[in-house]
């Protein structure tokens, strides 16, 4: 008989856009929520994106080129727009630290919206939509009523780029830099979870109050706070 510990949790393969275009006031990104009645993250605000699917996969079985094929579908199923590979850059990739109940490998991706489509969702697993700069996502976020409900990886998504003043800034930024590895350890602290990412102090022995760089995110009454310094 298999122990608990022998029980090998699966990791699934995701993609994730992260829409922008040049709004009237500066970069806007395009956020989705989730219906309130689906089982997984419903009620939250995401990027469009899910699971790569058999056929998102090449003949040679590529993972980067299926998580693209499934960033591409995903966002003309979730938010009826249509987007190339040559508009996709390679944002970071995370993974769902070990614990969680549902875990993915999940491909983050940049691509502007030049071209004006309007978004269209299903109003069945995507209820709503929004065009909003990563500045007002983070503060609704952070407002006491949580009216905007975020996932760490949104969130720290949205935090990069909240200083881009245009869609040009963050594609330049983005594309000349490598993509972000985020395998978080998780650990509990008083009233929430403390996530770990690499390049925090803490990070290796999975210690919160290890002096040092700080790269990490509070996840403390369903609030969030992201603090990366050296």
């Amino acid at each position: 008989m298999l122990e608990t510990s022998d029980i090998v949790e699966p990791v699934y393969p995701a993609a994730t856009v992260v829409l922008v275009r040049d709004g009237d006031a500066g970069l806007e990104a395009l956020l989705v929520q989730r219906n309130k009645t689906v089982q997984h993250m419903g009620g939250m605000w995401v990027f469009p994106g899910g699971k790569v699917d058999e056929a998102d996969y090449p003949g040679d079985r590529d993972e980067y080129r299926a998580a693209v094929n499934a960033a591409i579908r995903e966002t003309q199923e979730e938010a009826g727009l249509k987007v190339s590979a040559e508009q996709l850059v390679y944002l970071s990739h995370w993974t769902t630290p070990e614990g969680a109940k549902r875990r993915f490998s999940t491909w983050f991706f940049l691509t502007i919206l030049e071209d004006g489509q309007e978004v269209v969702v299903d109003g069945g697993e995507i209820a709503r939509h929004r065009w909003v700069s990563p500045e007002t996502a983070l503060a609704e976020c952070a407002d006491d009523t949580h009216a905007l409900r975020l996932m760490p990886p949104t969130y720290v998504s949205l935090a990069d780029i909240a200083d881009c003043k245009s869609c040009v800034e963050a594609r330049e930024r983005m594309g000349d830099r490598e993509a972000v590895m985020y395998e978080p350890r998780m650990v509990g602290v008083d009233d929430g979870i403390c996530f770990l990412y690499e390049g925090d102090a803490g990070y290796d022995d999975v210690v919160v109050d290890a002096e040092g760089e700080r790269h990490r995110l509070y996840m403390i009454d369903n609030r969030l706070e992201y603090i990366r310094r050296n």
